[in-house]
């Protein structure tokens, strides 16, 4: 079976270095400087042209996965703008003050997603008690956990990636996401099983414009989905497979 490569993109530019490298699913965002944020409509329509399904992020600010009514609505009129837009699906999580996961809210935004596909975000990361969140996720009906296995990157959450994807037993999918990398991807899927994996195959730029970083318009350096980085992990991926 084929291994999936998602790759998580923030521009135009990103989404065809992704494609053109060999990504199989794009996780369409803005600002991914801030972990990803909902991308704009202009955005959304662009992506729809792509040859492979696109997810659009829906996160309306930065800051805890915590959110309040103003947040549920704007996040519902973004999953109205991912439809109208012939995306594919919808990246949603919430968490309550103490972490856990916000299965009320999450519930509603599910049932607003309805037709789209949908992967639970790393909302599951702050979680006090996985298994119980893993439970909740297939509760909801999602398609895939998006995880670093709780810890800040997927290779230091190994232990806990591997036990949740042996306990979601194919009743949901576990894709590992957060510092993998052509050289560390084989590790994460031999250790967990994972038929789908997450990364954003992104190098470094500098800015070339030193009066735009001054103003404050740019900063000094960015990441952007490199598209040798995007082939590498696709070889990588199949000689893991």
């Amino acid at each position: 079976m084929t291994i999936l490569l998602e790759v998580c993109v923030d521009s135009a530019e990103g989404l065809a270095a992704a494609i053109e490298g060999g990504a199989g699913r794009i996780e369409l965002c803005s600002a991914l400087e801030l972990g990803g944020l909902t991308p704009l409509p202009s955005l959304m329509r662009i992506a729809a042209r792509a040859p492979i399904p696109v997810y659009a992020m829906i996160r309306p600010h930065a800051g805890p996965f915590v959110f309040d009514g103003a947040d549920e609505e704007a996040m519902m009129i973004d999953i109205d703008a991912v439809r109208t837009s012939g995306l594919a699906g919808v990246v949603i999580g919430a968490n309550r003050p103490d972490g856990t996961l916000d299965m009320p809210l999450i519930h509603r935004l599910k049932a607003h997603a309805a037709g789209l596909g949908s992967t639970l975000h790393r909302a599951f990361d702050l979680v006090p008690d996985a298994d119980q969140a893993l439970e909740q996720a297939v509760e909801l009906g999602c398609e895939r956990i998006l995880t670093s296995g709780c810890a800040l990157k997927a290779a230091d959450g190994l232990d806990t990636l591997k036990h949740i994807s042996a306990k979601a037993a194919g009743r949901i999918a576990i894709m590992p996401g957060s510092g993998i990398r052509p050289t560390n991807v084989g590790e994460i899927l031999k250790a967990t099983g994972a038929r789908e994996v997450h990364g954003s195959c992104s190098s470094p730029v500098e800015s070339a414009d030193p009066r735009a970083v001054a103003f404050g318009f740019e900063a000094r350096s960015t990441n952007k989905t490199d598209v040798a980085i995007v082939r590498q992990m696709r070889r990588a991926i199949e000689a893991a497979g």
